[in-house]
């Protein structure tokens, strides 16, 4: 409560009180009113009387509660002065909110019974400019707590009724039809709790934005701020206010207008039962209010919008966690499409149809029926029909509110690829009442979107019957973005449909190859009635010829090779069974039958490489274990599987399906991969009877034996062991040096024709250009120049290939071998003397049938031809007897068969050393015809080619 005048003119300078008369002060004399000073006690000084113009004196205690009232009231200057001086700014607020509740609603009529309105300043005029920062401050703070745009505009619409002393006022909003609409507003609690503000309502109607209608519709199209005392009766807005409004005449209406000179809607203040006139800075304190209104509704629409985008990325995550979670069949995932679909925009059914390219026809399999596990059958109909067909034609979205009187309703989204929002669609002409008629359910509000992948509308799915309302816009474009997810997970879906049924062809079809592939009973059985040889007349002999057995022996020749390597590791207990002689037979004759009938990479090269790695364990002084041992025989055998009698960059220049899958060594992990196949193979796995870590090791080295015939692979491994050697670091008891040298010896022995005589050498060679020749035959016939040891015209230029191929490789190769197992050396005195003869023809020119006689050349021709024969004979011999003593495959000794190696390695060391001196002059010599020092560009002619 404000303090009694009295009270406060304690100690306080006052001008002369009216009725107190004028006198002049001296040092001495009386004082006059002017130099009074209130102490509450007397107002004069030395205790003197004050005399009044009326010849009264007053004394302290005769001003009265209504003598300094009236004082004021004749003296406004003087409280204005000392209310600015010394009063503080909340103190005015106090004073001034206290006299705005006891005035409220305060009514007071004239001589003619009309109600009057009592005249006020508003809160704004009332204060000072610090005070209308706070109050701007407290207006943004309460809007922050808005989200949404129709309550931002009814709080700053408030704001300006408090600010303005108006009696309320009307919010108008326009729409993107330039249409206005009335929101009425009703009072809620605010999120604060400290203050009440306006609830907006559903916009009623009321008209377009035009002239010559309401006040409202022309402030919108004019987009200026009128302020009148007399409303009805202006000829520029004859409807007079947007609603009817009884004892109104006093308006400010105001456009609110957004950044892009556009108008968001209008807002009406009034005054009731007066005519006093808004003012100019009425109208100029709104104004400012209202340049917020832009700024908040931005601000709200981005909020709203960040929400409803962060709801739904939240939506469409789950959506694609659960969908591509759990791929299991197409209709799976239509379930879940629909289930989400209708959460998202809040509809009663949905449903969704495929596009059928073949028939051109919709049909759906899954139906949405408001039951669980209710079989439907198969729905088809053309897409010319309805309104999906019209919105896969036209590509849009349509939303139709009254399904049945609109024609398109299913077939429409076929034919448009439109987006359709059907309010009613027994009212729209689209319609195709069959699905209901087939399904027992009315539609009635559509929205229908078409499903895209690469471009192409592979369905249609609508949603039908939204809960509350019709289809929105936000519906639509939530709509239209989750559609993009649907086509992605149908589209997985119909691939993983296509690889499911692809995976069940491929098995089939590889156990259809796998029993074709598989050697039959009968060849089974042929072998397993042959007893094998115990033993081999110079079968460890390097210059031993493969290609001289017959072919019906050369299984039984695997298979005592195999049960030999075998044997190795059973040495120290002899009781341990390391082998099934039944899967040995059943995997050798299968792989038999998986080499193809090409010229050269055939069963016989095989045969042969398979047994230059047994002449090499048998012969040598190494160090590699059993399953080391038996992992190098395996790979040997089967390094060539299913080879095609085509390159590798052949392979892949024909996009050969081989090639897709395997980016390098093309065919040698193909080969591979057959090996393993043929072992997994029922009686085929010659290898059970190994322990899991040795089945795990000799798997993985017998991939890297065979990859390792790829000669790209062979000059690394070469660079390798040769600075292993050279620093004499090579060690047994290295893995990784153990490693390189059977790779090595998987090249050297893949190339084992070059070592032989030249007789064996010269058969095999033509064998292998024949092979050659037709793929370059081949790739002539595509358009393609073949490279010139490919080019059948060319063959003039074998011995100057054959030149560059022994010293480029070969002699690299065996020279290497050599020097880590030095009984490998015949290896090189072999490839040394065809060197030699295939030299002799480069210098001069000749071809194979021009070479002349030479010494020991024949004869070499029939030592070779007569060792083979005479090794048949004996070998046949042997049989005879063998079978003679039916049962007897075991006698042959380990001691005598270990003097027969020590007789072939006599026997190898002392043609060694006639040899030897050979190498350096024509290694010498070669290189005037071939850059031997530099591989580079063999390299790159042996790696595409051979």
């Amino acid at each position: 409560m404000m303090s009694s005048p009295i009270r406060q003119m304690n100690q306080r300078r006052l001008p002369p009180l009216p009725g107190v008369q004028q006198g002049k002060s001296g040092r001495g004399g009386r004082p006059t009113t002017e130099e009074m000073i209130i102490t509450g006690i007397s107002s004069v000084l030395n205790d003197q009387p004050v005399t009044s113009s009326r010849g009264r004196h007053y004394m302290a205690t005769d001003v009265s509660p209504e003598l300094v009232t009236h004082f004021l009231n004749e003296n406004p200057e003087f409280l204005d002065r000392y209310v600015t001086t010394h009063v503080s700014e909340d103190k005015i607020r106090q004073w001034s909110l206290r006299k705005g509740s006891k005035n409220v609603h305060t009514r007071q009529h004239n001589l003619n019974g009309e109600l009057l309105r009592e005249k006020k300043s508003s809160k704004w005029k009332t204060c000072v400019q610090s005070s209308k920062w706070k109050v701007l401050h407290e207006m943004t703070r309460d809007i922050s707590y808005q989200t949404d745009r129709l309550q931002i505009l009814a709080e700053l619409a408030q704001c300006a009724v408090d600010s303005t002393s108006a009696d309320g006022f009307n919010l108008y909003l326009a729409d993107s039809n330039q249409q206005l609409y009335h929101h009425k507003v009703s009072p809620i609690s605010s999120s604060r709790g400290s203050r009440t503000t306006d609830r907006p309502s559903e916009g009623s109607y009321i008209g377009n934005i035009e002239t010559g209608t309401s006040l409202p519709s022309y402030v919108a199209k004019t987009k200026d701020t009128i302020r009148t005392n007399h409303v009805q009766g202006d000829m520029r807005f004859p409807a007079g206010l947007g609603i009817k409004m009884e004892h109104v005449q006093t308006v400010l209406a105001i456009p609110i207008l957004q950044e892009d000179s556009g108008v968001l809607g209008v807002i009406e203040l009034y005054r009731q039962f007066s005519t006093d006139s808004f003012t100019q800075e009425d109208e100029e304190v709104t104004a400012t209010l209202l340049v917020w209104a832009d700024v908040c509704v931005d601000y709200v629409q981005m909020y709203n919008s960040m929400m409803r985008q962060r709801k739904l990325n939240d939506f469409l995550l789950a959506v694609t966690k659960s969908i591509f979670q759990d791929i299991v069949s197409m209709d799976t995932v239509i379930m879940k499409i629909m289930n989400y679909a209708k959460k998202l925009v809040n509809a009663d059914r949905a449903s969704l149809f495929l596009l059928d390219t073949k028939t051109t026809e919709l049909y759906a399999r899954i139906f949405d029926t408001g039951k669980e596990h209710v079989p439907q059958k198969e729905i088809r109909f053309p897409m010319d029909k309805g309104v999906a067909g019209h919105v896969a034609s036209t590509g849009q979205v349509l939303n139709i509110t009254d399904a049945y009187n609109d024609g398109r309703f299913n077939s429409h989204m076929t034919s448009t690829g439109q987006v359709l929002n059907i309010t009613d669609a027994y009212n729209d002409g689209r319609f195709n009442r069959e699905v209901d008629m087939q399904t027992g359910y009315r539609t009635k509000s559509i929205l229908c979107m078409p499903i895209y992948i690469r471009g192409s509308i592979i369905g249609v799915v609508q949603m039908v019957n939204k809960k509350e309302g019709t289809f929105t816009m936000a519906d639509e474009e939530s709509f239209e973005t989750f559609a993009i997810y649907c086509g992605l997970a149908l589209h997985h879906a119909k691939l993983y449909d296509k690889i499911r049924r692809s995976e069940q062809k491929y098995k089939v079809a590889l156990e259809v190859l796998s029993y074709h592939a598989q050697c039959t009973d009968d060849e089974y059985k042929i072998i397993k009635s042959t007893p094998l040889p115990d033993n081999i007349p110079g079968i460890i002999d390097y210059e031993f010829s493969p290609w001289d057995v017959e072919d019906n022996r050369k299984c039984l020749y695997v298979l005592y090779m195999m049960k030999d390597i075998f044997s190795m590791a059973t040495k120290k207990n002899e009781n341990e069974k390391r082998y099934d002689l039944d899967d040995m037979i059943r995997f050798t004759m299968t792989v038999k039958k998986n080499y193809r009938n090409v010229p050269y990479h055939n069963w016989a090269h095989a045969f042969s490489v398979a047994h230059a790695v047994y002449t090499v364990i048998k012969t040598t002084k190494h160090s590699f274990s059993p399953v080391e041992c038996l992992a190098l025989y395996v790979a040997c055998l089967c390094h060539d599987l299913d080879h095609r009698g085509k390159t590798n960059a052949f392979m892949v220049k024909s996009a050969s399906p081989l090639a897709a899958i395997y980016s390098t060594s093309t065919m040698e992990h193909h080969h591979f991969n057959h090996t393993v196949t043929i072992l997994q193979n029922e009686g085929h796995n010659i290898f059970k009877h190994l322990t899991s870590d040795q089945y795990k090791q000799i798997l993985g080295d017998i991939r890297q034996c065979i990859l390792a015939t790829d000669l790209a692979l062979f000059f690394g491994n070469r660079a390798r062991l040769q600075e292993v050697s050279d620093k004499n670091e090579f060690s047994w008891d290295d893995s990784e040096h153990r490693h390189v040298v059977m790779a090595i010896c998987m090249t050297a022995c893949d190339l084992c024709s070059m070592y032989k005589p030249w007789d064996i050498q010269l058969q095999v060679v033509n064998v292998i250009m024949e092979e050659f020749w037709l793929q370059g035959d081949e790739e002539k016939s595509q358009g393609l120049t073949p490279m010139p040891m490919m080019d059948r015209d060319k063959k003039d230029e074998l011995p100057h290939l054959e030149v560059g191929f022994l010293v480029g490789i070969c002699l690299p190769c065996y020279e290497l071998m050599a020097q880590v197992l030095p009984n490998t050396k015949p290896m090189v005195d072999g490839a040394v003397s065809n060197l030699k003869k295939w030299k002799y023809l480069a210098e001069n020119k000749l071809t194979v049938d021009q070479l002349p006689p030479e010494q020991g050349l024949e004869g070499n021709k029939q030592d070779s031809s007569g060792k083979n024969k005479q090794r048949e004979e004996e070998e046949s011999d042997k049989q005879n007897e063998l079978n003679a003593k039916a049962g007897n495959k075991d006698e042959l000794t380990e001691e005598s068969k270990m003097e027969s190696v020590e007789e072939n390695k006599n026997k190898s060391i002392d043609n060694q050393s006639d040899k030897g001196s050979l190498l350096t002059d024509v290694r010498s010599e070669s290189s005037v015809l071939v850059h031997s020092d530099n591989d580079n560009n063999l390299t790159e002619q042996i790696h595409d080619n051979t």
